[in-house]
C-alpha cells in the first residue's frame, strides 16, 4: 500500500485511519507539524464511545514534545483533542 500524503497544516482527522495506525501517525505528525513551526494541533477523534479518544490521551501522555491537551468543549465539538506541544530548544 502507497503511503497517504496528509497536508500539515495543524488539523489532523483519523475518521480514514485504521486505529492500529494511530500510535505511528499521531507521533510522526506531530513531528512535521514541529518541522513546519504549528505548536497547536487538533485532532479530530470524533465522539463515537470515546475508545480512539481514550487511545489519543494515552498516546499524547507518553510523547514528551507534547506540553499539554484537552478535550475541545464548545458546543458540539467535543468529539476533537486539542494539543500544544513544546517549542524547539535553541
Amino acid at each position: 500500500m502507497d503511503p497517504v500524503e496528509l497536508p500539515i497544516d495543524g488539523e489532523l482527522d483519523l475518521h480514514t485511519f485504521h486505529p492500529r495506525e494511530i500510535k505511528e501517525l499521531i507521533p510522526d505528525y506531530l513531528a512535521a507539524c514541529r518541522e513546519k513551526g504549528i505548536y497547536q494541533i487538533r485532532i479530530v477523534h470524533g465522539k463515537g464511545k470515546g475508545v480512539l479518544r481514550e487511545t489519543v490521551h494515552r498516546l499524547l501522555e507518553r510523547l514528551p514534545e507534547v506540553e499539554m491537551f484537552w478535550q475541545e468543549g464548545s458546543a458540539g465539538s467535543w468529539g476533537a483533542t486539542l494539543v500544544r506541544l513544546k517549542k524547539d530548544e535553541g
